[in-house]
């Protein structure tokens, strides 16, 4: 088999391979009232868990100089046979936050921690447990089958005109029936805001190498018959 046909099936698993949403959703005090929902995932060290899934909705309900008010509610709709419990959730802003507050299910919040499974730091975090970190703890959150409210703010160190969140997650614990898995993250799936599916940004440099590889290899096979026209 020629390197060209070996490469081939690399490039089409980079070309196929499922998309990410890119959610970034930017508001102000002319989009009080209007709410967004987002559907996740869930996933462990690189692997999705069919059936792990949550949903949120955000609702803006105020907006002073230095900050912005959401009413939220969170649904763990993992399916039979699996069960968990969701944590916490969490995502970025834009401009970064000075604190933040929150009340409900998950009256806990964080600044700056690292989200577990490859995720990384994250802005912001709103938890069951007072642990102080954005990976979980504690045994409250939501079961499956159930939902939670509350309301948080998001306060800055001066006034700001408008306000982007991206970078949406949620944190899945006390995990059975996925093969020995216990925690999770989710990441967006599908979004009513008008998220575009997009690559993942390591799949991107993925695509790129298999296509430019196809093209050196191509050129290479191609010069000796040239040479020979």
């Amino acid at each position: 088999m020629s390197i060209v046909r070996k490469l081939m099936p690399i490039a089409a698993f980079a070309l196929t391979v499922a998309p990410a949403l890119a959610e970034p959703i930017t508001l102000d005090s002319s989009a009080i009232g209007q709410s967004f929902t987002l559907n996740y995932n869930g996933y462990s060290s690189g692997t999705v868990v069919d059936g792990l899934t949550a949903s949120t909705t955000f609702t803006l309900t105020g907006v002073t100089g230095t900050g912005y008010t959401f009413d939220y509610a969170l649904n763990n709709t993992t399916s039979s046979p699996l069960t968990s419990r969701v944590s916490g959730f969490g995502f970025d802003t834009d401009p970064n936050i000075s604190s933040a507050s929150s009340t409900g299910a998950y009256a806990f919040t964080t600044l700056n921690s690292s989200y577990p499974n490859g995720i990384g730091s994250i802005d912001v975090c709103f938890k069951d447990a007072n642990t102080g970190s954005c990976s979980g703890g504690g045994s409250g959150g939501l079961a499956e089958g159930t939902s939670g409210t509350g309301s948080f703010t998001l306060n800055f160190a001066s006034a700001i005109a408008a306000l982007t969140l991206d970078n949406f997650h949620v944190r899945y614990q006390s995990i059975t029936g996925a093969g020995g898995i216990s925690s999770a993250s989710g990441d967006v799936t599908t979004s009513s805001s008008g998220g575009t599916s997009v690559p993942k940004p390591g799949m991107l440099g993925m695509m790129g190498g298999a296509v430019a590889a196809l093209a050196l290899l191509r050129r290479r096979k191609l010069a000796p018959a040239l040479a020979l026209a």
